[in-house]
């Protein structure tokens, strides 16, 4: 629905993808400019033109009502809406003007025609003459590169370094203009949300000012004006965020542009010149070539910047081999031999270094890609969610909620960094950490609390709220109706570990109390959450999506303060078992077998005879209502446990917490003699009791399904379906295959074992053991 982010790491690539999505923001930037000079032209004409006044101002509105606002991104946050909408309002405010013949208009133009013309002439016009100085640099850059490429690899070595060093030179300074190029049109696409929008509402201002019937009009047009004022300020203020955070990724960029590479879907992808045999003699075409390791797959598309973009069909071909080109074989450098299983003949292909053609080659070659994972921009230090952590953090909001609750900008105004590290020295010295009754002394200022505790939580190893539900809570913010939101956070903070979810409890708690406050302190819940979303829901990945994502972080927060009773005090409308919660680690598809989670448990230790299975069966079934009632007590006991708990942020009191049945199946097994309700779990490893009268008749916990006693671990198991590995955590196996070395693991749902010297996961249900 709006226009993509442009990353800065495919300014390294210059993929058609990118040169598309650049195009679309050109265009819309154009679109922009065309239409403040059609606006500032029906002002003048609304200032001069007195008589015609009805007309013109009929026109202006036509025009606001017509143009759209577009935004980076997939959703637009509800301030982005509500100043998306704002033209339509305005359009509709100006109409019933026009019924009571409004006939003058002051101040229009210092508050409408010059804040436009500065906007498009600084802002739109610097974007048009980095536009020139970007397609010089392109044109420049690729003709040096041809020309540079063309070069006869029989030429003094002196000669070729020269050149290589050269191509160097020109390639570096068209990657940063490139760079500065995108950073000043998403500048300018995120600048008009607020500089655009802004001299419209104060002219209208004007207009209810100068008039009656403009002042009755402003009363019923109050509500969305302060709404519309307040949506400005947040954008803007969340403009300057992100405007400093992209400012800061692409100095980052420049200076090392590997370490924050995009990670991407296929195994390796940049341009190739491809020879291609045509009547006259051979030709070599420049290609965009991607190439995906699992399936072999080569797509090569035709592409040349200069002659426009595009210039031909894409083809796709399955490798067989790949070959070095000799350089005494061929005139040209870098080249390579590659064969396809369904098109005859050799390909050969060019790259545009000897690195680049290395990469390549080692891609081809079935080696492991190279790819820089990314790295957490907070070092790990040793803040954790321990008892230490949560008496750091408890005796900074004692001290807050106590000192200086009242204090204007709080959290906003950060402390001196060397007080706040020393502060935070004492606090996590283990001599005096787990002392909870010792207060933060008077002398360190509240700016120098508020700051420990917010590095506090930037030090953890990773976000309070996680990195594997991030995307889970922007969608949830995404969502169209507030309740939606609520309800959708809500489920997803009861799926955070039990510590993560009582720190969040504790300081939402706290946050709650602050903005209670803000007549004095200023500090509203928007503020708290712009302060706090990049903290507690940081992104595991820098790039400039994940930075435009930042305003939906912000209504996270929002909402988890403004809903912090609810949220935490209660439990989701539809719990989420252990079984859901890791359905995110398998791929679901129409069109492929069920995965391993979908495929229905079984016992280990199954007799094989019939006779075996039918007194196995009548166990099961004499003893069921005495396991079910069994269970519904103990169900209960732990539920009236569970409740005091839930209110709790000590984390000592995690034990309190019910286990419950490592995963539950989608389906029952059609042999099971449980109904479907009942949770399936694994039996004993000792021999079943042969009457239901025996003490062992009680349900088995948990913590026992896969083995009663988990301090000896099981030796050998046999896989009983085939299962393909969708993480590298995962083996892969056919039925039968026998495992080593089998005992639990930590990861619900999953054992552990050996396989041909490799360790890794198996699913449970998948195995019995010998």
């Amino acid at each position: 629905m709006g226009l993509p982010a442009l990353e800065f790491s495919d300014c390294c690539l210059d993929s058609p993808h990118f040169r598309e999505t650049l195009k679309s923001h050109e265009a819309e930037l154009d679109k922009t400019n065309k239409f403040i000079k059609e606006l500032i032209k029906d002002g003048k004409s609304l200032i001069s033109a007195l008589k015609n006044l009805s007309s013109a101002k009929r026109k202006f509105a036509d025009s606001l009502n017509e143009f759209k606002f577009q935004c980076i991104g997939d959703a637009e946050t509800d301030d982005e809406m509500c100043i998306a909408r704002s033209l339509q309002e305005f359009a509709t405010v100006l109409r019933n003007l026009e019924d009571e013949r409004i006939r003058m208009i002051e101040n229009a133009s210092d508050v409408l025609i010059t804040p436009l013309e500065k906007f498009r002439k600084e802002q739109i016009g610097a974007a048009k003459e980095a536009k020139k100085k970007y397609d010089k640099e392109t044109e420049k850059y690729y003709g040096v590169l041809e020309k540079h490429l063309n070069l006869s690899s029989k030429k003094k070595e002196s000669q070729l370094q020269e050149a290589d060093s050269q191509l160097d030179v020109v390639r570096q300074h068209f990657y940063e203009v490139s760079l500065e190029y995108v950073f000043k049109v998403q500048e300018v696409q995120e600048r008009k949300m607020f500089e655009f929008v802004e001299p419209l509402l104060a002219f209208l201002q004007g207009l209810f000012t100068f008039y009656h019937h403009g002042y009755e009009l402003a009363k019923d047009f109050s509500d969305f004006k302060m709404q519309l004022t307040i949506s400005i300020q947040n954008t803007r203020n969340r403009f300057e965020g992100t405007r400093s955070e992209v400012e800061s990724l692409m100095k980052k960029m420049k200076e090392n542009p590997l370490e924050h590479k995009t990670i991407s879907p296929y195994t390796m992808e940049g341009y190739l010149y491809v020879q291609e045999k045509r009547h006259f003699g051979t030709s070599w075409v420049k290609h965009y070539c991607t190439y995906e390791r699992d399936s072999k797959q080569i797509t090569m598309v035709p592409f040349d910047q200069k002659s426009g973009g595009k210039g031909g069909e894409d083809e796709s071909v399955t490798l067989k081999s790949c070959i070095r080109r000799k350089t005494d074989s061929i005139e040209k450098r870098f080249c390579f031999d590659v064969e396809a299983v369904d098109k005859p003949g050799v390909i050969t292909m060019q790259a545009l270094s000897e690195e680049d053609r290395r990469l390549w080659m080692e891609a081809m070659d079935g080696r492991e890609p190279v790819y820089n994972s990314n790295k957490d921009s907070q070092t790990e230090g040793m803040a954790q969610l321990d008892i230490i952590g949560f008496n750091i953090i408890k005796k900074c909001i004692h001290a807050v909620e106590t000192r200086g609750i009242n204090e204007q900008g709080l959290y906003r105004i950060v402390g001196v960094n060397s007080r706040v590290q020393k502060l935070l020295s004492i606090l996590m010295d283990p001599k005096t950490a787990s002392e909870t009754e010792t207060d933060i002394c008077a002398e360190w200022e509240i700016k120098t609390i508020t700051s420990a505790l917010k590095t506090y939580l930037r030090m953890l190893p990773g976000p309070l709220m996680m990195y594997q539900f991030q995307r889970s809570f922007i969608k949830a913010a995404k969502l169209e109706n507030q309740e939606s939101r609520v309800s959708e956070i809500h489920s997803l903070v009861h799926r955070l570990p039990e510590k993560n979810r009582q720190m969040l409890q504790l300081l939402m708690n706290h946050l709650a109390n602050v903005a209670k406050n803000h007549k004095q302190n200023l500090m509203t819940v928007a503020n708290l959450g712009v302060v706090f979303g990049p903290t507690l829901l940081r992104p595991q990945e820098e790039t400039v999506a994940a930075i435009m994502d930042i305003k939906f972080q912000n209504i996270v927060i929002e909402i988890l303060i403004e809903n912090h009773e609810k949220i935490f005090n209660t439990m989701p409308d539809m719990p989420l078992t252990n079984a859901q919660l890791h359905l995110s680690r398998k791929k679901s598809s129409d069109s492929k077998p069920p995965s391993c989670s979908e495929r229905p448990l079984t016992l280990f230790h199954a007799m094989q005879s019939t006779e075996k299975q039918e007194q196995r069966n009548s166990i099961i079934n004499s003893s069921l209502e005495s396991v079910i009632s069994s269970n519904a007590n103990s169900i209960l006991n732990s539920s009236s446990s569970l409740q005091p708990n839930m209110n709790s942020s000590d984390p000592e009191l995690d034990v309190l917490k019910p286990t419950r049945p490592s995963s539950l199946p989608p389906n029952p097994s059609p042999t099971s003699p449980l109904s479907p309700s009942w949770p399936m779990f694994s039996a004993p490893s000792s021999p079943m009791p042969t009457s239901s009268t025996s003490s062992d008749s009680s349900p088995i916990r948990p913590e026992e399904a896969v083995h009663e006693d988990s301090s000896t671990p099981f030796r050998k198991a046999k896989a009983l379906y085939a299962c393909k590995a969708e993480h590298d955590s995962e083996l892969s196996f056919t039925a039968g295959t026998v495992f080593d070395n089998v005992h639990p693991s930590q990861e619900p749902g999953w054992l552990e074992g050996t396989l041909n010297g490799k360790t890794g996961l198996i699913p449970e249900n998948y195995v019995e053991f010998l």
